[in-house]
């Protein structure tokens, strides 16, 4: 396992994660350049038979314990931490989502390592890893070589399409016990669900997602109309969810729900990463927003620059004015 690269693979729920596969095929370009197996790492509490679904990987590492059950940052960096001290792997890939944040920062101080965040890309440099990172939601691009072994690399969702890291093959897995505690310090006493009777924003053909841009609570019932006229739904970026101005049912991105609808109208969103992670791949994007530097631009078909209060009155007469109009 020495000099390996570690991918780990981030499951819910009995679920694997997306960003997992994703991972999983930017680590396999990352091993093969360096000519070193790629290993998956999979954390849980009788979930092995996710095992079989990780066959990018050379082999799989799975740890079964009671303290795994939930995605919690400090046992998950617990078992890591040892498995590492055994291991000794060159790099570990950890996804950086709501389920996984925290555990590769918690693991590199375990164990002393380097760790490099929000990373989008890597490649290897003269026998060396390097990482295309996004700072401060993706307003600064930086270049980072890893120093030091292992070096712990946390991955934004997107890096690479999950069909890439998707693979029939069944790979050989190694089950390892660890000591870890019975009770976590923290624990999970409950999951709060969305409520079944809202919209399933993932099933609708157009959204209108709102952002900063709306200004106000007061200014919902225009998107509502928009959307009502276009025969769609309202969604919206997360400080529209934290103002409790939508339901958490109705948020984008990374910490919400993917979407893919045919129109996607993005309102006075200014295109964070973590949002644009959750949209990106609808067929047609139409953003505005009035800073004409905002990064939604660089994902959206068509943009306009103006101030979503002023444009949404004008888009609603002119549909209207043109009923006829196939949409």
């Amino acid at each position: 396992m020495a000099g390996n690269i570690w991918v780990l693979a981030e499951q819910w729920r009995g679920h694997v994660s997306e960003i997992t596969f994703e991972s999983l095929a930017l680590g396999k370009e990352v091993a093969a350049k360096l000519g070193v197996p790629l290993q998956a790492v999979l954390l849980g509490h009788g979930v092995k038979d996710l095992a079989g679904t990780l066959g990018v990987a050379d082999s799989v590492l799975y740890v079964d314990h009671v303290s795994l059950s939930e995605p919690l940052a400090a046992p998950q960096a617990a078992a890591l931490a040892q498995l590492a001290g055994q291991g000794k792997p060159r790099a570990i890939l950890v996804p950086l989502t709501n389920v996984s944040l925290g555990i590769g920062t918690l693991l590199a101080d375990q164990i002393g390592a380097p760790v490099i965040n929000f990373c989008r890309n890597l490649r290897v440099e003269e026998g060396q890893i390097e990482a295309d990172c996004m700072l401060y939601g993706g307003k600064i691009e930086a270049t980072v070589m890893a120093k030091g072994e292992p070096v712990l690399i946390g991955l934004w969702p997107g890096s690479r399409p999950p069909d890439q890291g998707r693979s029939d093959r069944t790979p050989p897995i190694e089950e390892v016990s660890l000591t870890l505690p019975d009770q976590p310090v923290v624990r999970f006493r409950t999951y709060l669900e969305p409520d079944p009777s809202d919209v399933d924003i993932t099933q609708q053909k157009v959204l209108v997602a709102v952002g900063r841009g709306i200004q106000s609570k007061d200014n919902m019932e225009l998107a509502e109309e928009l959307a009502g006229t276009l025969g769609g739904a309202v969604c919206g970026s997360r400080p529209v969810i934290d103002q409790g101005w939508l339901p958490l049912s109705r948020q984008v991105g990374k910490s919400g729900l993917s979407v893919k609808p045919k129109l996607y109208f993005a309102l006075g969103i200014s295109g964070a990463p973590e949002h644009v992670e959750g949209m990106k791949n609808s067929p047609l994007i139409i953003a505005v927003n009035t800073d004409p530097q905002a990064p939604i631009f660089s994902v959206a078909h068509y943009g306009v620059v103006g101030d979503a209060l002023d444009v949404i009155p004008a888009l609603l007469e002119t549909i209207q004015s043109h009923t006829g109009a196939a949409l």
